[in-house]
């Protein structure tokens, strides 16, 4: 099956922490207007819950994935200098 490059760049959370190199985890990723689940894999394993970006689809349903951090998230606390 070929790659489906839409879901590239998208965010999700691990339903499944993957392995590494031992195997993959699962994630839900927001795509298209709705939420699916892909096979997730890393170079290093990450926990059931980590927030991760999709860098690459491997096809049938199986991606890629790097821990993530949205960086708008440091926004959210700032009030900004009232003085």
């Amino acid at each position: 099956m070929a790659p489906d490059e839409a879901v590239v760049g998208c965010t999700g959370v691990l339903l499944v922490g993957t392995r590494g190199s031992a195997g993959p985890g699962e994630v839900l990723v927001r795509i298209r207007g709705g939420s699916e689940t892909f096979l997730a894999w890393s170079a290093k394993p990450l926990p059931k819950g980590a927030p991760v970006l999709v860098i690459e689809s491997r096809g049938t349903r199986q991606v890629d994935v790097i821990e993530w951090a949205d960086p708008l998230d440091a926004l959210s606390g700032y009030a900004g200098d009232a003085d």
